[in-house]
């Protein structure tokens, strides 16, 4: 795994929900500095929080934890 491309993909997804890092963060019952910092690549988060995150980014958990979405085509 690896963090930076964690976060571009937390980042990418949110903004393409047009979500703020807060909007997210109160989603997931979390700080948006938390948020911040996934997306910075300098934390990953949470294991209790992946499932969730995952569903609320529209993407798989196997694409949230390798950084990248597959093509499904």
């Amino acid at each position: 795994m690896d963090a930076k491309k964690t976060g571009e993909i937390i980042s990418k997804k949110r903004i393409a929900l047009n979500m703020t890092q807060k909007e997210l963060a109160d989603k997931l019952f979390i700080t948006d500095k938390a948020v911040s910092k996934w997306e910075r690549g300098i934390s990953f988060p949470d294991i209790s929080i992946l499932i969730p995150l995952a569903e609320i980014l529209n993407i798989s958990l196997y694409d949230l934890l390798k950084g990248e979405e597959e093509d499904n085509e």
